[in-house]
């Protein structure tokens, strides 16, 4: 039986509530659950307590092979039960490859834009220049 550590949420409708659980993880996320192990009040301020997890529990699932998932893997690192490993992606905010296309294509037009103006600034002044002369 796999385990999961996981969120369950409880709250009304944009009240949000979740209880920290132990699960099988084939059973409904609101469903059936081993054991509660905590809470988390996303309402609250980061500053005050919106988590709150039993460290003493949450090792022993930890030790009967039980995954946390990556949201309460979060958690358990912030309360220094758990180490998780931190995640880089550079690409994630890249636009995308039409965006980026587009993007090449204004900037293609502005500087064939900025080179007409130069090109009409230059050719009066070779104008005047060769009526001077």
């Amino acid at each position: 039986m796999p385990l999961k550590i996981r969120l369950a949420r409880a709250g009304s409708k944009k009240r949000p509530y979740y209880h920290v659980v132990v699960a099988d993880a084939r059973s409904p996320r609101d469903g059936r659950f081993i054991e509660s192990l905590g809470s988390w009040n996303p309402l609250l301020p980061k500053d005050g307590e919106r988590v709150k997890v039993d460290a003493d529990r949450v090792k022993h699932w930890l030790s009967h092979g039980a995954q946390p998932t990556d949201r309460v893997l979060r958690f358990l690192d912030e309360a220094g039960i758990a180490k998780r490993e931190v995640r880089s992606n550079p690409k994630k905010a890249e636009p995308g490859k039409k965006a980026q296309e587009r993007a090449a294509l204004l900037k293609k037009a502005q500087e064939d834009v900025a080179a007409a103006v130069a090109a009409a600034a230059v050719a009066p002044a070779e104008a005047e220049a060769a009526t001077a002369e």
